[in-house]
């Protein structure tokens, strides 16, 4: 079968469905794959990177339409180019079905098969690879960020400078989703200092993770919605948030919106009057502007000024960063094609059957199947009285065991009946025994209280140190190796199986050593910037 991708003609899109290295993957699955001339320009890929790849470069749009038997798209076509879909053809983008009625009527009357990748059940695990909105999202959200330091006139970070001190910037990030979370990590590492809400509570620790504070609305209600998105929330809810939006405006010199509700219009967060209330300078980013935004004063696409406060509503954030967008998304789009062809014959098959494939089907052959039926997603079994009447009794148990401290009672008689144990032991047992006791003892007190003491995100390196510095018994196999010299000067050369097994054992921790050392090395990089 034929994949076709033709150029994006939407207004300020630069992005292309498919990159050259994705191309190779496709041919791999025994698809052929025809690009439209000029698709990848925007994006900095070449004609002649695609043919280098293995595909077909072709003139214009309607030879892609008129030969492709699927049609890799970002954005939702336009009327021109439903019309020049092939029936029985299979089309596989954008397509957003709540909010273009019209669009899915249009392409139903063509016989066709439309997968949105918009659609994608998130609730799956194994749906993350195709998942194409967090992939974008993701590129959203720090991008906003960029543009926003563009329009700022200040550092994000604090600096103390001969010419007097440059307070940090303060940036609030309405929305905790992906594009919320990358926008809360690029803002920190820029240095400014970040606080952020959501009406979905279980992001809070996300939030902290990524150098950001979270800013509760004083309201009890759960704001998680279906598929990772949020829920309209209750009126008594929106007039909190509104009192804690208003505060927060007044503080901030950035405001990043990100909230959206699936197939309605975004939410309005921010007023004229809590725009009128920021300082002069400040900067609004509203990433809802393609659904209406969530300022009052958004201009969708534009950047505009009210009240001293520049307030943008691109539409295209992703588009700015057109190389690692597509680059994303292609990907995205292998992978869903690698669920469609699980046999690597070049055939797709759309198998209803499949959750994931079931849940991107919009339109099969002509038909509208959107929106799905509800998932079955399995049910977590109820947990046994037994466990839970258990459960206080881990307190206490320690810091690896994810209990409570213990109470200083508890700690008080732990340590009187071994001081009473080690009494006697000091009382009866013989003097060269007690050396070694005293060695024991401590090296065990030293080693709790450092694993103890250690944050759980460090456990693995400090036991791969720890398993590294037990290599120690090296000694032992070199004393073997080479004897000390007895009185008269000579060496006790030990028999030929013992030295055999000295020089294994050498080998065997010298590897442990090394090994050790090398895998801490490694793990502890990953929490350095």
């Amino acid at each position: 079968m034929l994949i076709g991708v033709p150029l994006e003609t939407a207004a300020g899109e630069k992005r292309v469905a498919t990159v050259p290295e994705v191309v190779e993957k496709l041919v791999k699955l025994g698809f052929s794959v025809a690009v439209q001339s000029g698709a990848g320009d925007a994006a900095n890929f070449a004609d002649d990177t695609y043919r280098a790849a293995g595909a077909e470069v072709v003139p214009t749009a309607a030879d892609i339409f008129a030969r492709a038997d699927i049609v890799f798209k970002v954005r939702a076509p336009g009327a021109d180019e439903v019309a020049q879909l092939r029936a029985g053809s299979t089309l596989i983008g954008f397509i957003w079905p709540a909010q273009n009625p019209e669009l899915m009527q249009q392409l139903a009357a063509r016989k066709v098969t439309v997968l949105a990748i918009d659609s994608l059940p998130r609730q799956l695990s194994r749906a993350q690879k195709m998942d194409a909105l967090t992939s974008m999202a993701g590129i959203s959200g720090y991008r906003a960020v960029i543009e926003a330091a563009n329009a700022f006139g200040r550092f994000f970070n604090g600096q103390i400078t001969a010419a007097g001190k440059i307070p940090p910037a303060k940036v609030f990030i309405a929305g905790a989703g992906v594009a919320g979370l990358a926008a809360i990590g690029t803002a920190a590492n820029l240095g400014a200092i970040v606080r952020a809400n959501d009406t979905r509570a279980e992001v809070a620790d996300q939030v902290v993770s990524l150098g950001g504070e979270f800013v509760k609305v004083d309201y009890e209600e759960e704001g998680a919605g279906g598929g990772g998105y949020a829920k309209v929330m209750s009126e008594g809810f929106q007039k909190a948030q509104r009192e804690m939006y208003a505060k927060q405006a007044r503080e901030a010199d950035i405001i990043i919106t990100t909230a959206l509700i699936p197939g309605k219009p975004a939410p309005k967060l921010i007023t004229a009057e809590m725009v009128q209330s920021m300082k002069p300078g400040s900067v609004i980013v509203d990433m809802a502007g393609e659904q209406g935004g969530n300022c009052e004063l958004t201009v969708p696409g534009e950047a505009v000024v009210r009240h001293g406060v520049t307030i943008i509503g691109y539409t295209d954030l992703v588009s700015r960063l057109a190389k690692q967008a597509s680059t994303l998304y292609a990907t995205n789009l292998w992978r869903v094609t690698e669920e469609l062809c699980k046999t690597k014959d070049g055939v797709i098959n759309v198998n209803m059957d499949d959750d994931a494939i079931r849940g991107l089907t919009v339109i099969k052959e002509g038909s509208i199947t959107w929106p799905p039926p509800p998932l079955k997603l399995p049910v977590a079994a109820p947990k046994p009285a037994a466990a839970a009447a258990a459960a206080p009794a881990k307190k206490g148990h320690g810091h690896g065991g994810g209990g409570e401290p213990m109470s200083g009672q508890s700690l008080a008689t732990v340590f009187g009946v071994g001081a009473l144990l080690f009494a006697l032991v000091g009382l009866y047992a013989p003097a060269s025994f007690l050396s070694h006791f005293t060695v024991f003892v401590l090296a065990c007190f030293i080693g709790y209280m450092v694993v103890w003491n250690v944050t759980p995100s460090l456990h693995t390196p400090l036991m791969s140190v720890t398993n590294a510095i037990s290599s120690i018994i090296a000694i032992g196999a070199l004393v073997q190796v080479a004897p000390p010299l007895d009185a008269a000067g000579a060496a006790n050369r030990p028999n030929a199986l013992i030295l055999g097994l000295a020089v294994f054992a050498l080998a065997l921790t010298a590897v442990n050593m090394f090994g050790g050392f090398a895998v801490t090395r490694r793990m502890l990089a990953m929490f350095r910037k």
